[in-house]
C-alpha cells in the first residue's frame, strides 16, 4: 500500500513539476547530475530574478539488496528467552522506495526559500519535514551600497537546516536524494544534523570561510535549560579551479557544544541507512532499527569533532579524503572518549557526458567504548554508476563491512557483512 501511495505521489509531482516553472534559480544546486560536487553555493549570479518562482522537484530511489551477515556474540537471553544477539535470517529483495519533496522559491532577487519533506523513509511511516530555510546572497530591501558590496561575498542562511560541518554531507546520499553520492552507503560515521540557527558564508577568489551558531539539537525546545548549550560550527578552506581543469579544494571544520539533551551529530539521520537489517537481531524491523551498518559513538551530552577534508579533480578523475576526530561522552558518563574515521574516495567519470563512472572506497572507524575497551569498524566499497539521462542514475556496489573487539556480549562482536546493492535514482 505504502510503495503504491508513493508511486501516485511521484505522477503527481512529475505532474505539478511540469506546471511549474523548471527553471534554475538563483545561488541554487541543482538536484541531477549537475549538482554532483556543488559544495556551499557559489556566488555567481548566473540568473536574473524576475519575479517570485516556485520550483517543485523531487528525489526517489530504490535498491536491491543481497547481503549476508555473521557474528560471534556470547547468547544473551531476555525476559522470554530470546537470544537479542541472534542475527535476523536476511537474503535478496527490494528494500523500501524512498521519496523527497523539494520546493524552492525565489521570493526576491537574493533571496531563496528551501523546504525538504521526506515522502517516505525507512524509520518514518508518515510524511515529515527535514527542514527549511531562508538564504540571502543579496540585501536589496535596505537600500544599502554598503551592504550591496558585503553580499557580493556573503551568504546567509537562517532557518532548520543541515549543519556545514565538513564536506562529506555535500556527497551523501539523504532519503531519496542519491544524486550526489557515487556510492550506495555513506560513511559508517555518518556527521549529518539538522538544527535550528544560523550561517555565514565568505567566499572570495577561492577562499572560503563558514560561522554557524544553532540550537544544539535536531529539535527545538525550552525544557531543561541548563543542559541547552549552543553549538558553534566553523570552516575554513580553499576551492580553485586552474586553467588546466585541475580542481584543488581542502577544507578544515570543527563543530563544538559544551552540553546537550541529545545532541545528534552522529545519529541525526532519521531516514535510515541502506544496508537493510544487516547485524540486526531476530526482533529488530527495519524502521525501529534504522541505522544499520553505521555506528553512532554516543556522545550526546558535549561533543568536538574535527575534520579535513581534500579534494582533488582533474579530468575524469576525483579523490575525497575524511580525516576526522571526535571527542565527547554522554551525560551518564564522567570523562570524554574519542573516536576517529578516516575515509578515502576515488571515482574516475568517463563517457562523453561523464555518464558512466567507476568508484572505490575505503572506511575505518575506531574508539573508546564507555565499557573500557578500543573496538574498531572497517569498510569496502567497490562499484559504479550510469547516468542514463541527467535526471536517472542506476548504481552498483559491492560491500564488506568488519567489526573488530567489541564486547563478547555485543551483538557487533565478530560481526560482518557483505554482498551487492543495485540502487536506482531519479532526481529533478
Amino acid at each position: 500500500m505504502k510503495k503504491s501511495i508513493l508511486f501516485l505521489t511521484g505522477a503527481i509531482l512529475f505532474s505539478l513539476s511540469s506546471l511549474a516553472q523548471q527553471r534554475d534559480l538563483q545561488f541554487w544546486r541543482p538536484y541531477d547530475q549537475r549538482g554532483i560536487n556543488v559544495f556551499e553555493s557559489g556566488k555567481a549570479d548566473t540568473v536574473a530574478f524576475d519575479g517570485l518562482k516556485v520550483r517543485i522537484g523531487g528525489a526517489f530511489t530504490q535498491q536491491f539488496q543481497s547481503i549476508s551477515h555473521e557474528n560471534s556474540a556470547s547468547p544473551v537471553m531476555d525476559g522470554n528467552g530470546v537470544n537479542v544477539n541472534q542475527l535476523m535470517d536476511i537474503g535478496s529483495g527490494f528494500n523500501l522506495a524512498t521519496a523527497n519533496l523539494n520546493i524552492d522559491v525565489a521570493l526576491a532577487d537574493g533571496i531563496r526559500l528551501n523546504l525538504i519533506t521526506y515522502l517516505s523513509s525507512r524509520h518514518h511511516p508518515e510524511t515529515w519535514v527535514k527542514g527549511g530555510y531562508l538564504q540571502f546572497d543579496k540585501l536589496a530591501f535596505l537600500n544599502s551600497t554598503a551592504f550591496d558590496k558585503i553580499m557580493e561575498k556573503v551568504t546567509i542562511k537562517v532557518g532548520h537546516m543541515e549543519v556545514n560541518y565538513g564536506d562529506s554531507h555535500f556527497r551523501r546520499s539523504d532519503n531519496g536524494n542519491a544524486f550526489y553520492n557515487p556510492f550506495v552507503g555513506n560513511y559508517i560515521m555518518d556527521a549529518f544534523a539538522t538544527e535550528i540557527g544560523a550561517e555565514v558564508i565568505y567566499q572570495n577568489n577561492g577562499f572560503i570561510a563558514v560561522a554557524s551558531m544553532t540550537g544544539g539539537e535536531i529539535q527545538g525546545g525550552v525544557t531543561n535549560p541548563d543542559k541547552r548549550k549552543p553549538s558553534f560550527i566553523g570552516k575554513l578552506g580553499y576551492d580553485k579551479t586552474l586553467d588546466n581543469e585541475l580542481r584543488l579544494r581542502l577544507t578544515g571544520s570543527v563543530y563544538t557544544t559544551s552540553g546537550s539533551v541529545n545532541n545528534t551529530l552522529w545519529a541525526g539521520d532519521r531516514s535510515g541507512s541502506r544496508y537493510y537489517l544487516v547485524m540486526s537481531n531476530t526482533l529488530a524491523s527495519t524502521s525501529s532499527d534504522f541505522r544499520t551498518g553505521r555506528f553512532n559513538p554516543g556522545m550526546r551530552d558535549n561533543v568536538t569533532a574535527i575534520v579535513l577534508n581534500p579534494f582533488i579533480s582533474y579530468r575524469g578523475l576525483e579523490l575525497f579524503g575524511n580525516f576526522e576526530q571526535s571527542k565527547g561522552k554522554a551525560s551518564n558518563e564522567s570523562e570524554d572518549r574519542t573516536w576517529n574515521q578516516v575515509g578515502v574516495d576515488a571515482v574516475y567519470r568517463f563517457g562523453a557526458r561523464d555518464n558512466y563512472y567507476l568508484a572505490g572506497r575505503y572506511n575505518q572507524a575506531g574508539g573508546d567504548m564507555p565499557n573500557g575497551l578500543e573496538p574498531s569498524i572497517s569498510r569496502v566499497q567497490v562499484g559504479g554508476g550510469w547516468f542514463i539521462t541527467k535526471n536517472i542514475l542506476a548504481k552498483l556496489e559491492y560491500v564488506n563491512q568488519n567489526y573488530q573487539d567489541f564486547a563478547a556480549t555485543d551483538i557487533l562482536n565478530g560481526g560482518s557483512f557483505n554482498g551487492f546493492m543495485i540502487e536506482g535514482v531519479i532526481g529533478f
